[in-house]
């Protein structure tokens, strides 16, 4: 379990890499735009080949099915709900509306509806006595790098303090790390379904993510180039999977 919780830090550390580079390295908002694009395709290809493959394999199109639209419909209904009191452009450099307590609270909220099914896969990625899925570690990794560096930016020009802004994603790791843990604790000893369908509630959800707030952000901060970037996210991601 401890194994678990580490690794699900270390990916969850990129948020504070990401943090301080939004907040010291000045990047134009094209190239955070673009940095995104590239871990939206590292992620899609970790939540095809990781989690929705895996989980097809090990227990049919049952569990893979239901734990996809399971996990899409909670990610939707959590996120409209952070996307109502005011987290919706949370992965945006240029324009945020946290500047109100409910404001920081949703981005909060935002943060860890994002992440927590990333670093639970992660977990799970360990069930069975494996090792760590090094593909996955490094998906989640590369795209909160962008994630965490976008938001910092917008939070900074909405005039949140840098000891807030730092806080704020070192919570967001700790809970990573837990998260993971969970990941690994509730599955250790659950039928081959029940840890094919965390696998892909978790790839729903992402998915679900990846449509609803980070590629949108990086396509309208940095244009066509997107896709090109995508590619090849999802490229070294299938090359670290299958390595």
């Amino acid at each position: 379990m401890l194994v678990a919780g580490w690794w699900g830090f270390v990916a969850g550390a990129a948020l504070l890499v990401g943090a301080l580079l939004g907040l010291y390295a000045r990047a134009s908002t094209r190239t955070i735009g673009l940095v995104m694009g590239f871990g939206a395709g590292v992620l899609m290809s970790a939540v095809a080949f990781e989690l929705t493959l895996e989980g097809f394999e090990g227990a049919g199109h049952a569990a893979t099915v239901s734990g996809l639209v399971a996990g899409a419909l909670v990610f939707f209904a959590g996120d409209w709900v952070i996307d109502s009191r005011g987290g919706h452009r949370r992965k945006s450099p240029t324009q945020q509306t946290h500047a109100s307590a409910g404001g920081a609270m949703a981005l909060v909220l935002g943060a860890l509806l994002d992440g927590i099914p990333e670093s639970a896969a992660i977990g799970s990625s360990l069930v069975g006595g494996t090792t760590v899925s090094t593909a996955m570690v490094a998906a989640v990794f590369l795209s909160n790098i962008p994630e965490s560096m976008s938001a910092s930016t917008g939070l900074r020009a909405a005039g949140r303090s840098t000891s807030y802004i730092v806080s704020l994603w070192a919570t967001v790791c700790v809970v990573s790390a837990m998260s993971a843990m969970a990941g690994y604790a509730v599955l250790g000893s659950a039928s081959a379904s029940a840890v094919a369908f965390v696998q892909c509630f978790a790839a729903g959800a992402i998915i679900t993510m990846l449509g609803d707030t980070m590629v949108p952000e990086a396509v309208e901060h940095a244009g066509r180039l997107v896709g090109l970037m995508i590619v090849a996210g999802f490229t070294l991601a299938f090359v670290l999977s299958h390595a």
